[in-house]
Parts: C-alpha cells; sequence; structure tokens
C-alpha cells in the first residue's frame, strides 16, 4: 500500500493489484470483503477484469487511524 494526499490534504492508502482475468480478480475482491467484515472497517474497492483498486482511510476522522494499516497488512496477505 502506498501512502498518499488527496486535494483536500486528506491521508489514505492506496494500492492496485493486477490479477488473470475477472474471475481471479472478483475472488480477491470477495476475500476482501470477507476480512473488512470481520474487522468492521470497509475500504473503498474498485474492480474489474484483471484489477482491483482498493483505497483505505477512516472516514469519520477523514484520515489515516491503525485500523487502516491493519486492513492493508490483512490485504495485502490474500
Amino acid at each position: 500500500m502506498v501512502c498518499k494526499k488527496n486535494k483536500d490534504e486528506v491521508y489514505f492508502l492506496e494500492k492496485n493489484f493486477k490479477f488473470k482475468n475477472f474471475s481471479e480478480s472478483q475472488k480477491f475482491v470477495n476475500n476482501l470483503g470477507n476480512i473488512a467484515e470481520v474487522e468492521g472497517h470497509h475500504p473503498d474497492v474498485m474492480f474489474g477484469w484483471g484489477y482491483a483498486k482498493i483505497k483505505i482511510f477512516t472516514h469519520k476522522i477523514k484520515g489515516l487511524a491503525e485500523s487502516d494499516f491493519i486492513l492493508a497488512a490483512k490485504i495485502d496477505k490474500i
């Protein structure tokens, strides 16, 4: 994951994942969704044929919290 900030100076984590086909990207996103539900922390997800883009930040504080980094590490392990 890469730490970035948007035009409003809000920091977030973002990572792009590449896959062989739509089925693999969908499987990844489904696994990610299961982890997000367990953690009670839901990233922004965009995916399609052979890719997934994940953006993580804590909306409530408009920035990054420890839970964001924990979720990012768990996503990286999928």
